[in-house]
């Protein structure tokens, strides 16, 4: 179980960082702002149920940080490369492949 946890857990991390950078970009509050924020939140059910980890107390605390932290992770991106006064879109992809 610990490795389908951790497996799970880096995956949501990854999943959440293009969804981050695309918030960063946008308006707070605004329609795209939400969906950046709403959008993986399916997958990550999804993995939850086909991976049998299920919905225990004890894996929130794991796939919440690694969520929270993938969209931070995204957000300090964009705002680095922002900061070198590259071309910045709201597709990290785009920007930096």
């Amino acid at each position: 179980m610990a490795v389908k946890l951790t497996i799970i857990t880096f995956l949501v991390f990854i999943i959440n960082i293009p969804f981050g950078y695309w918030r960063a970009n946008v308006k707070k509050f605004s329609t795209q702002w939400a969906l950046a924020i709403h959008i993986p939140i399916p997958f990550i059910i999804a993995a939850r149920i086909y991976s049998k980890i299920g919905f225990a107390w004890y894996t929130y605390v794991f796939l919440v940080s690694a969520f929270f932290g993938g969209q931070k992770l995204g957000a300090y991106l964009y705002q680095q490369r922002k900061s070198k006064h590259k071309p910045v879109s709201s597709n990290i992809f785009k920007d930096w492949l």
